[in-house]
């Protein structure tokens, strides 16, 4: 589908939405400036530390094209938002109303997961990416390869320029846990919604307290470290978890470890160590650029907060959302909720 866009680079449903005139380049919203440049409107209020060394850390992981774009990891990616959300046709996910649903992909990164989630739908949708961080300028370009219509608003997640009650649906792969506070940005994009919206979100699981432990000492490490840094400080625990992987040997634990939250059972000895002790992925069939990349993910962003099932589900009510779908892994818990 070619975008519709005025000189300004800005779909025109966007620019209605927000009630901008042709050939505008600035809008207030609130206590916050927003000025169009290169087609993304930008909110360039200073946040916080922590937020602004996520920030830097995912602007500079998204530009890292090579790492992400290989056939083989997007189709992983692909396989796993299918499995987790099921198909946006088949679950009724998109609205059968005259008009184009609106779907904000709050925390869009560099659009990984919304193209491959949404890729055979976009003209079926009006896609809205926002992202606190320059991977955005990435999702746009990688829309625009496509010749796809898209907006994109660079600002905080708790700052976002939209009237509430706009949106259809909210998709948020992975992002709420990367903000100051998960149940704070979970509120403040839920007024947002429609009646009778969706919202489609993903957040990292509380693990056993060995995991937890590692996860946050090498995460304060990487702190006082540029990105750059971090990115080749995460190598050797890489290798380490590509050493182990292509060990490809099994453990037996005669029984569950219930004061490490260890069950018992066989398992994959690269997968018991990851689980259990220490995040160092591996998938035998990606690049060791592409593992590093998902090691990199996980302990470089200062943000990145782990929650319960139970936590979620009371946010849920609280914000007068019907959970729909629920899937709780290992790794992180799936939701679609509906708002009444």
């Amino acid at each position: 589908m070619t975008a519709e866009l005025d000189a300004s680079g800005m779909p025109e449903w966007l620019q209605s939405l927000l009630g901008l005139s042709a050939g505008d380049l600035k809008l207030e919203f609130r206590d916050r400036s927003f000025e169009l440049v290169d087609g993304i409107l930008r909110d360039s209020t200073l946040t916080s530390d922590t937020q602004q060394q996520t920030s830097d850390t995912f602007g500079f992981k998204w530009q890292q094209r090579d790492t992400f774009e290989s056939s083989t990891s997007l189709e992983r990616v692909r396989d796993w938002l299918l499995d987790r959300y099921g198909d946006p046709v088949q679950e009724g996910w998109l609205s059968n109303s005259d008009e184009p649903p609106l779907v904000l992909d709050a925390g869009c990164g560099a659009a990984m997961s919304a193209l491959e989630y949404w890729g055979p739908h976009l003209d079926e949708i009006n896609y809205l990416g926002t992202d606190i961080s320059e991977a955005v300028d990435v999702a746009r370009s990688r829309f625009l390869e496509r010749e796809a219509s898209a907006g994109f608003i660079q600002a905080d997640l708790m700052s976002l320029p939209l009237p509430e009650n706009s949106v259809d649906v909210i998709f948020s792969e992975g992002v709420l846990h990367h903000t100051d506070s998960t149940q704070k940005a979970f509120e403040a994009i839920c007024p947002l919604l429609k009646q009778g919206g969706l919202f489609m979100f993903y957040l990292y699981r509380l693990k056993g307290p060995v995991r937890e432990f590692t996860d946050d000492y090498v995460r304060e490490r990487l702190q006082r470290m540029s990105p750059e840094e971090g990115w080749e400080a995460m190598k050797p625990l890489t290798h380490l978890g590509e050493a182990l992987g292509k060990l490809d040997v099994e453990v037996e634990v005669p029984e569950g470890v219930d004061l490490l939250g260890i069950p018992a059972g066989r398992m994959n000895l690269q997968r018991f160590f990851y689980w259990h002790f220490c995040k160092a992925f591996y998938h035998p069939d990606l690049s060791f650029e592409e593992t590093n990349h998902i090691n990199f993910d996980w302990y470089a962003p200062a943000n990145a907060h782990r929650h319960t099932l139970q936590e979620i589900q009371q946010w849920c009510d609280d914000g007068n959302l019907l959970i729909e779908r629920e899937r709780v892994e290992d790794a992180g818990i799936t939701i679609v909720a509906r708002k009444y």
